[in-house]
């Protein structure tokens, strides 16, 4: 697991300074800030409208003596994506939109279910009751 996450933090950086550079070629260096800039203000809008929704799915939960698993998943998935969103690049913001957007977002809070049940169920993740 660590060797996996050291080359996705040595190639993403590697690859966002190429599409970077690619685009300020490409497209001109005004126009790429403006993109940059453009995709943080959107994503730190649709970040703050989604976290609010999943914030009031919890409650209601809650409210209901429901246990709020899903909302918490989209919750944590909202809170990656706002975070990835505000690393500048291509590849981050595609993958923030993707964790911000409820459609796109469900093969990850899949993911995220299946590796916790799994992380779970080996005895990895201990909850204790108070």
């Amino acid at each position: 697991m660590f060797r996996i996450l050291l080359l996705f933090i040595i190639l993403v950086p590697a690859l966002e300074i190429g599409l970077l550079l690619l685009s300020g070629r490409t497209l001109g260096l005004i126009p790429t800030i403006l993109l940059i800039i453009g995709t943080g203000v959107l994503g730190a809008w649709l970040a703050k409208k989604e976290g609010s929704d999943a914030i009031q799915k919890v409650n209601r939960q809650m409210q209901t003596g429901q246990m709020p698993g899903d909302a918490i998943l989209d919750g944590l998935c909202i809170l990656v994506g706002g975070v990835v969103l505000l690393t500048p690049g291509f590849i981050t913001d595609a993958i923030g939109f993707c964790l911000l957007i409820p459609a796109t977002r469900r093969p990850f809070k899949r993911w995220l279910r299946k590796f916790l049940e799994k992380r779970m169920n080996n005895g990895q993740f201990v909850f204790i009751k108070r």
